[in-house]
């Protein structure tokens, strides 16, 4: 399976979460993923809170199929995203210029360093497709489907 320059094979091995429920089960073995609420409701109660994706989620070019915020122990939001064409993501993730953990069908975006921190033991990879990106010796790395994007093991500072 080709995608757009690289192999659908650099998403081997990773978790999948095929739905909220398994996103949120797999991310509560390394953090905290409280309060699941569906990307729509998630600040729908005026209470102003925001979490990334709301115009993403809507956007087709990005092939998120659902989208929902849960809360970190730090109390920092974590937007989880349940993706339908992994290569239409990245492509628009490298037009943005935004960087995700994902999985083999789904993504996170922590905000907290600490949330980041938490995941780094966990089987998710550092989608990147900034220009200039470097991963250090010793991390895996893997090209990603779309020209210029890596996904790795090596997770950077905020």
């Amino acid at each position: 399976e080709e995608g757009g320059g690289g192999s659908r094979a650099a998403f081997d091995g990773l978790p999948e979460g095929p739905d909220m429920a398994s996103i949120e089960y797999y991310l509560n073995k390394y953090t905290e993923c409280l309060d699941l609420t569906m990307g729509e409701d998630y600040g729908a109660d005026g209470s102003g809170r925001t979490a990334w994706g709301e115009e993403e989620a809507a956007d087709p070019s990005w092939g998120i199929k659902q989208r929902a915020v849960c809360r970190a122990n730090s109390g920092n939001p974590l937007a989880l995203l349940t993706v339908r064409d992994m290569d239409a993501f990245q492509a628009a993730a490298k037009k943005s210029g935004d960087s995700f953990l994902v999985g083999r069908d789904f993504a996170v975006v922590p905000v907290s360093d600490d949330a980041i921190r938490q995941l780094e033991p966990s089987d998710l990879m550092y989608l990147s497709c900034e220009s200039g990106f470097t991963v250090p010796s010793g991390y895996e790395k893997r090209t990603g489907t779309v020209p210029g994007c890596v996904l790795t093991d090596y997770l950077p500072a905020d």
